[in-house]
């Protein structure tokens, strides 16, 4: 790890530190999306990837590659993956397993690997390929998603990608469930509006809640016959769902969609509730604001119209609320935010999460200042480690996509 003291806010230099985990020169690396379960018990190591940027990596790229940081032993890396196309990881709650996709397909053809390796021996195994269409169905699957998610008692990872036969216009998305015990997939969701899912297990260790899938709907999306996105839709067109991972007991999130207030695009559980956070902005107005919701049961896609839905504004006591990716601690009890793009240097923040149903953010602190130019394949994209001691962001200011750490707050 190599300190960076120069980015830390003039304000707190004795307080935060921050340090750069990656640094390839020629070689881009960066943290993987914040949603993404990546932590090993303990807190300490976790999974980033290099050749790569905060959205995702290039299937073809031979240099990508999934490394252990291990920040126990200063921050040591470790390969985890050795073949073209890694994709989609995820830890199992226990930490004894790293879980990851192979991407070799092709649209109407190819196969789709999923992978386990087991740390205590470094055991490798293919635990199922599809190479067909999924199961009970005539889709054939492809352009993975570059993001899974896996059930708090470890038993299902969810995946999406795409459906179509690469002649069919507007062919649809779909999302997959595969049964850790049974190892074969099952298409739980699909349709023309579900081409950027963000699918996220519920935390909760509840049985019921830990079933739930939190999934983003795009209404609107453009994308050609071979499922390329020729226009993603703002925000006017998104709203947010949850869904049993069968895929019954459909319900709606009660953000946006409403004429004026609409969802930015990323969303998140906070800690192991059954409440989530998204990022909202309400017409032509330069503000980000952060709503807490439950969902909304039988619902269609009205998002704040949506019944009686428990909302929550965790932003509204705030002048210039600007906030566009963040993530919370496992306890839902802090939270880490960029603040941006009307604040062009793109500051990472902590806030504490209330106590009482209802409240407001509570004791901002700017910990880190990234000097990141914004651009979107240089997303800083924070967030914590589970139990809230580490922060986490990217950043370009070197003039290469790089992975940092920020920490020095009380436990």
């Amino acid at each position: 790890m190599i300190p960076r003291p120069d980015l830390v806010p003039d304000e707190h230099d004795s307080k935060f530190e921050v340090y750069q985990l990656t640094n390839e020169a020629d070689v881009p690396a960066s943290h993987i999306y914040m949603e993404a379960q990546i932590f090993f018990p303990g807190s300490e190591r976790f999974v980033l990837h290099r050749s790569a940027h905060p959205h995702g990596s290039d299937p073809d790229d031979p240099e990508h590659q999934y490394l252990l940081c291990d920040l126990g032993n200063d921050g040591e890396l470790t390969p985890l993956t050795e073949e073209v196309g890694p994709t989609a990881p995820a830890v199992s709650p226990d930490g004894e397993y790293f879980y990851y996709f192979v991407d070799d397909t092709d649209i109407g053809g190819g196969a789709l690997t999923l992978k386990r390796l087991t740390l205590d021996g470094w055991d490798r195994e293919t635990l199922h390929v599809l190479d067909g269409p999924i199961p009970n169905t005539s889709f054939r699957f492809s352009r993975p998603y570059p993001l899974s998610t896996i059930s708090s008692d470890g038993q299902r990872i969810a995946i999406s990608g795409f459906l179509g036969d690469g002649d069919t216009a507007n062919a649809p998305w779909g999302l997959l469930v595969y049964d850790l015990q049974e190892l074969e997939p099952r298409l739980v969701l699909h349709g023309q509006t579900w081409c950027n899912v963000h699918p996220q297990y519920c935390r909760s260790r509840d049985p019921t809640e830990r079933r739930d899938l939190m999934v983003q709907e795009n209404h609107g999306c453009e994308y050609d016959k071979r499922g390329r996105v020729t226009k993603l839709t703002g925000g006017d067109g998104a709203d947010i769902h949850v869904i049993r991972d069968d895929g019954s007991d459909f319900r709606t999130m009660p953000w946006g969609r409403d004429g004026h207030e609409s969802c930015q695009g990323h969303q998140c559980w906070r800690g192991r509730s059954n409440s989530a956070i998204t990022s909202t902005i309400k017409g032509d107005e330069p503000l980000a604001e952060l709503i807490e919701g439950r969902p909304v049961d039988g619902a269609g896609h009205q998002g704040k119209q949506s019944g009686d839905g428990w909302r929550n504004n965790l932003t509204r006591e705030m002048e210039d609320p600007d906030f566009h990716h963040f993530a919370t601690d496992i306890a839902g009890t802090r939270m880490i935010t960029d603040r941006g793009p009307q604040n062009r240097d793109g500051t990472i923040m902590l806030f504490d999460l209330p106590d009482e149903e209802g409240g407001t953010l509570k004791n901002g602190s700017v910990i880190a200042q990234p000097r990141s130019s914004w651009e979107k394949e240089s997303h800083l994209h924070p967030f914590l480690s589970p139990d809230g001691r580490y922060g986490f962001f990217n950043s370009d200011e070197s003039g290469t996509l790089q992975a940092y750490l920020v920490h020095g707050w009380a436990g």
